[in-house]
């Protein structure tokens, strides 16, 4: 039987709460909800044939609209030729909003989401439009509602305040009720800072701090110098050192290399090299190292995985610094430690214009799955005589192609694949 049950009526109801059709109208000055009532509901219901071949269920299934509270039935009526004048439900309304909201059961989330329209029409009406558009959210943000507006009443007071979120004096908030609630508090600043008091180039949660003008935990680099005739700091030679990203901007040092690794033990451990530093790497993230300018004269040597995301990584860099040579990310290094290969469950799929071309085709060979599906080496995994047998060929030529040429024809003889 396809006829419309009493749950099927309070699952209409419920498809209209979950879009926020039934809260929106108080957002408007239709305080009372009055917009879209009385509200049709659909009905499916049995036929003239049904009334003699199924009566009794007609009668149970009439039985059970009629027992539904607050719904108002329009009839029609049937002259059955067994039965004689019978009526059977046309429509089914709904009358008003009190009336939609009992029947869910919604009426103390309704009046919540109301406390919050009222709060915010008399505070901050610029953000009724976010409440028409999140009613559901705004229910589960009733409780901290007039919190999160005391911090709206705040920056538009001090917009750009020029001070870390853990300085911001609002009785009853602390800088953890900021911190927590930063994605929604996005979205309400926009709507009434205005526009040259918001970094629209920041986005995100973790850029929050810098989008509305808060300061911000520094960004940090972490290096080791790998010369012990270069001298930066006293105390022990080769030292395992971390500045903020400006003060490693204004560094005056006589480095001609940078090696990048993504692994900490590999920087922890990497050989000594003369006139070059480690970097402790940061996977996509370059904005520390990007404000060196220093750094244009030196050649970077990036180790990452050799995986899809390790190339990715080596193409973003290049899309920020000038020289930027791969390390141990080749297809000798790869075949020769077959017995360590990992899996790399998520694979980037894009094309990377800045790869050379040795480097696009094992990109291309891990990407499609030519080896091995999924195939990754992780760059830990990598021998250590490996690595300083790479490292010596890499400070014969300053170009950092010897490598390149010397791996791999080493390889040859042991790995017919290469």
């Amino acid at each position: 039987m396809s006829w419309t049950t009493a749950a099927d009526l309070k699952a209409q109801l419920n498809r209209l709460w979950e879009r926020g059709e039934l809260l929106r109208p108080l957002v408007s000055d239709d305080v009372a909800g009055t917009s879209g009532f009385p509200l049709r509901l659909r009905l499916k219901g049995p036929g003239s044939a049904d009334l003699a071949d199924r009566f009794e269920a007609v009668r149970a299934w009439i039985a059970e609209l009629t027992a539904v509270p607050r719904l108002r039935i329009e009839w029609r009526a049937v002259n059955h030729r067994v039965l004689g004048p019978q009526r059977l439900p046309e429509t089914l309304w709904v009358d008003r909003l009190e009336d939609a909201l009992a029947l869910i059961g919604r009426r103390g989330d309704a009046a919540r989401f109301a406390r919050c329209v009222e709060m915010t029409r008399s505070r901050q009406p610029a953000l009724l439009e976010w409440l028409g558009r999140r009613p559901l959210q705004a229910i589960a943000l009733a409780e901290d509602w007039e919190r999160l507006l005391a911090v709206v009443d705040w920056l538009r007071r001090h917009p750009r305040p020029g001070i870390y979120i853990r300085q911001v004096d609002i009785p009853g908030i602390h800088s953890k009720f900021i911190e927590a609630h930063r994605g929604v508090l996005s979205e309400l600043f926009d709507l009434v800072l205005p526009a040259e008091a918001v970094a629209a180039d920041r986005v995100g949660v973790g850029r929050f701090a810098a989008r509305y003008g808060f300061l911000d935990k520094p960004n940090r680099v972490r290096f080791r110098l790998l010369d012990d005739a270069v001298t930066l700091l006293p105390g022990p030679q080769l030292a395992d050192v971390t500045l903020d990203a400006e003060s490693f901007a204004r560094l005056a040092i006589p480095i001609r290399r940078v090696f990048i690794t993504e692994n900490e033990t590999n920087f922890l451990a990497f050989p000594d090299a003369a006139a070059s530093l480690v970097v402790f790497g940061a996977g996509y993230g370059w904005e520390a190292l990007a404000r060196a300018e220093w750094l244009g004269a030196c050649t970077l040597h990036y180790w990452g995985d050799i995986d899809t995301h390790g190339f990715a990584i080596l193409d973003q860099l290049r899309g920020r610094f000038g020289r930027v040579v791969s390390f141990l990310m080749d297809r000798a290094t790869l075949m020769a430690h077959e017995t360590l290969w990992g899996e790399e469950s998520d694979q980037v799929m894009h094309d990377l214009p800045r790869l050379t071309e040795s480097e696009r085709a094992l990109f291309d060979d891990l990407r499609d799955n030519r080896i091995r599906k999924g195939l990754r080496l992780e760059q830990e995994r990598v021998g250590f005589r490996w690595v300083e047998t790479a490292l010596s060929d890499t400070l014969i030529d300053n170009s950092g192609r010897a490598a390149e040429k010397t791996l791999p024809e080493r390889c040859l003889s042991q790995h017919p694949l290469c």
